[in-house]
């Protein structure tokens, strides 16, 4: 089956505390349905100096939120949408917005 949420693609936030913001997905964790989004979800690390980082200190980072609780932007819309799958002649699936049109994917990511 087809992934529904992808990595490179905009994502709206639909519940918790960043409900509302967009960002770009940086990983999506297949095993536990979870997906990284660029600015979402960032909580402070304390961080001892270490060789690889001299002056340690309180480092900010995104943390991974649960699939279910983002959607695609349409690019139609630029809202939140469900999306569909839809086959091409031959045999190639595409994903698709709920307006109808076509979620890209993004290529070199």
């Amino acid at each position: 089956m087809g992934a529904r949420i992808r990595k490179g693609d905009n994502v709206v936030v639909i519940s918790g505390k960043d409900k509302g913001k967009t960002g770009k997905v940086l990983r999506v964790l297949v095993e536990d349905d979870r997906v990284v989004v660029q600015g979402i979800n960032l909580v402070k690390r304390h961080s001892k100096p270490t060789p690889r980082n001299p002056a340690g200190g309180i480092l900010e980072r995104e943390q991974p939120l649960f699939a279910s609780k983002v959607m695609p932007v349409d690019p139609k819309t630029g809202k939140g949408t469900r999306v569909r799958f839809k086959e091409l002649e031959g045999g190639k699936k595409v994903r698709v917005a709920k307006s109808g049109e076509e979620i890209p994917a993004v290529v070199g990511e």
